[in-house]
């Protein structure tokens, strides 16, 4: 958390921050010709908060894009914030929804955090139903080949769609897949109105993206990409909020062997 609390003292990387949290996925170019920064001095600025995990990076093509990550303001929720009922660390408070809403110009969910485990064992986390069920309530039927569809059982609801397919399957480093269908069951399931339902199912199909980077001495670096969403999307916004949920249990199973309580 030191690196946190440095990173954000300097009031040029918190100006960064506040452009990422006004549009997120900007390359350094975009970043600098939205600041009276040098490209150096941005250059310098991002290190330092990469290194503290509060941006992170995600390669489209040749361009190197930024996102803010929550997961830094999570744990310094998770520790201080929900503890102490102090106005000094309210302000946290109000940088943590920030940092987990999603901008809907250019809709992507992007979310990294740093895990005590192997790949190996973090791939079985990923697919196996034993342990997508303790942390998720959720269980995926595939053999996880690409191409191969996937059937959903989403909270007690089952979900199959030729369309629900895996996109990639690296083992240990990289797995890819379309997101679910909506559907009435899974509605009355999650008390969606007809409303919702009828704009949640008017959406594009949205794909989630994990990467897994050894990073040494047993930890794990995993990030979760979840992009392809139409401009407003509902469907972002609703995964942009569950998603440091889902990774924050994720994480503390393999470290602790206990997910977070629901």
């Amino acid at each position: 958390m030191d690196e946190v609390f440095r990173a954000l003292a300097d009031p040029s990387r918190r100006r960064l921050l506040d452009s990422l949290n006004g549009r997120s996925g900007q390359t350094l170019r975009e970043l600098c010709a939205g600041l009276d920064m040098a490209r150096q001095s941005v250059s310098k600025h991002l290190a330092v908060l990469e290194e503290a995990n509060l941006v992170t990076t995600v390669w489209h093509g040749r361009e190197k894009l930024h996102y803010l990550n929550a997961e830094p303001i999570n744990a310094i929720a998770d520790r201080w914030i929900s503890r102490y009922d102090l106005p000094r660390v309210r302000a946290l408070a109000d940088l943590k929804q920030a940092l987990e809403e999603t901008p809907m110009d250019k809709p992507s969910v992007v979310y990294a955090t740093y895990i005590s485990t192997t790949p190996e064992r973090l791939w079985q986390a990923l697919t196996e139903p034993e342990f997508t069920k303790r942390y998720w309530e959720t269980t995926f039927s595939t053999d996880w080949a690409p191409g191969s569809t996937m059937t959903w059982d989403n909270h007690g609801v089952l979900i199959s769609d030729p369309e629900q397919v895996v996109v990639e399957s690296d083992p240990f480093r990289r797995l890819s897949y379309t997101w679910h269908s909506m559907t009435p069951e899974l509605a009355e399931r999650f008390g969606w109105d007809d409303a919702l339902l009828a704009k949640l199912s008017s959406e594009p199909r949205s794909t989630v993206s994990f990467e897994i980077e050894p990073t040494g001495e047993g930890v794990v670096k995993l990030t979760v990409v979840h992009d392809g969403f139409a401009p407003g999307s509902t469907v972002a916004e609703m995964v942009g909020g569950g998603w440091p949920a889902v990774i924050a249990s994720l994480k503390t199973l393999l470290e602790t062997g206990d997910p977070l309580p629901v």
